[in-house]
């Protein structure tokens, strides 16, 4: 897969832009602050339906515009789409594929990208929604389906928590507490689901992780991902997530049969709602679910939360983002996701440069920011796009 065209209308600091794209490398230059990654912001929005800088939709368009548009024309296995999306200031954004309307859920089915950028040094660094939310983006550019998994699991999460939050201090009515069963059953129903095919992709991960590691630093230090499990009994507010192997389950377990079945989780799920349902009464909230997991690094037998180097952390971030690069080629049939590298060269010694450049030189498009030139190794810089101010001097 790969983008042919991009075009921009009121997105952040472009009025208009108009951007060819070549197969292989494609290196946008400029001073910070010209607008080198709102361009790969855009693309990326395409394929996650949202923002690897900002939570906020709004934020991406232009100042004083009521929308933004993006537009870009995909080419794979000899088909052309044209995909498009309208972000609102007011009233709910809207997609396009080859001009006929689509639900906004459903353009990943038709654009699969990878986004690294400085901004995923959270990743190892932050707190767990950051992973949970990485982990649920691949999962739905893998299987675009569990999109309205993962919707209709946060529709019932919040009513389920209105629901502990009204009885919240006051004496329990017998009809509350069906109502509370009736949801407990649709929560462990959806969680459990959330759960099984998180843990499967991180077992799928594993490999290629290590694989991207000892291609990016030469070395080999053991990463590895271990879940946190709150049904099993971890919990993320009390920081059990910086424990390996604590309520969990970890990512060298090649053997499916140590990863539980959709029946096994939902047995625990449920046990485990009842263990602690005294406490959520009394303090309004559901405790245990897929809401309340983490994703453990591991980098030499330590979590690398705590104990990995600014440069290791860095290492692992990205070499993360290169496995689920390479997941997503081996199950797509429109080819490569698009990857895209927002500002890392800057971060990385000469050796790493050269070894990132051909770990990535097989992928059948690859956009690069930098505001540098001669911090990006010269095989990836044929087709250099400069920008400035906001507009594209050199395409």
């Amino acid at each position: 897969m790969r983008v042919t065209h991009l075009s921009l209308t009121d997105f952040r600091n472009y009025k208009e832009a108009e951007v060819p794209l070549q197969a292989g490398a494609n290196l946008f230059v400029g001073r910070n602050g010209q607008g080198k990654t709102n361009l790969v912001e855009a693309l990326g929005y395409l394929s996650i339906l949202g923002s690897h800088r900002v939570s906020d939709d709004k934020a991406m368009i232009r100042a004083g515009e009521a929308a933004a548009i993006i537009r870009a024309r995909l080419e794979y296995n000899g088909r052309v789409i044209l995909a498009e999306v309208q972000l609102n200031r007011a009233g709910l954004n809207r997609a396009q594929v080859n001009r006929s309307a689509i639900r906004m859920r459903d353009l990943p089915r038709y654009f699969s990208s990878v986004v690294f950028a400085p901004e995923d040094l959270a990743l190892v660094r932050g707190d767990p929604s950051g992973r949970r939310r990485f982990l649920d983006q691949l999962l739905v550019l893998r299987s675009p389906r569990l999109s309205g998994v993962i919707a209709d699991y946060e529709r019932v999460l919040k009513q389920r928590n209105t629901l502990l939050k009204s009885v919240r201090g006051s004496s329990v009515k017998q009809s509350q507490l069906s109502t509370l069963d009736i949801w407990d059953e649709r929560l462990v129903e959806l969680g459990s689901e959330i759960i099984d095919e998180r843990s499967a992709l991180v077992c799928l991960l594993g490999e290629p992780l290590r694989a991207a590691y000892r291609a990016v630093v030469g070395d080999d230090h053991g990463p590895k991902l271990v879940e946190s499990l709150s049904i099993y009994g971890a919990d993320d507010e009390a920081g059990s997530s910086a424990r390996e192997g604590e309520a969990g389950r970890d990512s060298t377990e090649e053997d499916q049969g140590l990863t539980s079945t959709g029946g096994g989780t939902a047995v625990a799920f449920r046990a485990a709602l009842a263990g602690v349902r005294r406490k959520e009464l009394e303090r309004g909230i559901t405790l245990v679910g897929p809401h309340r997991d983490d994703l453990v690094f591991m980098l030499n037998d330590l979590p690398a939360r705590g104990y990995a180097s600014h440069g290791e952390s860095w290492s692992f971030a990205l070499s993360l983002k290169l496995a689920s690069a390479e997941l997503l080629r081996r199950d797509s049939a429109s080819g490569d996701p698009v990857l895209i590298l927002d500002d890392v060269f800057a971060e990385l010694d000469q050796s790493r440069r050269r070894r990132l450049a051909e770990a990535i030189g097989g992928y059948e498009q690859v956009l690069i920011t930098a505001a540098v030139l001669d911090d990006v190794p010269e095989a990836l810089t044929a087709h250099t796009i400069h920008i400035r101010g906001g507009a594209v001097v050199d395409a």
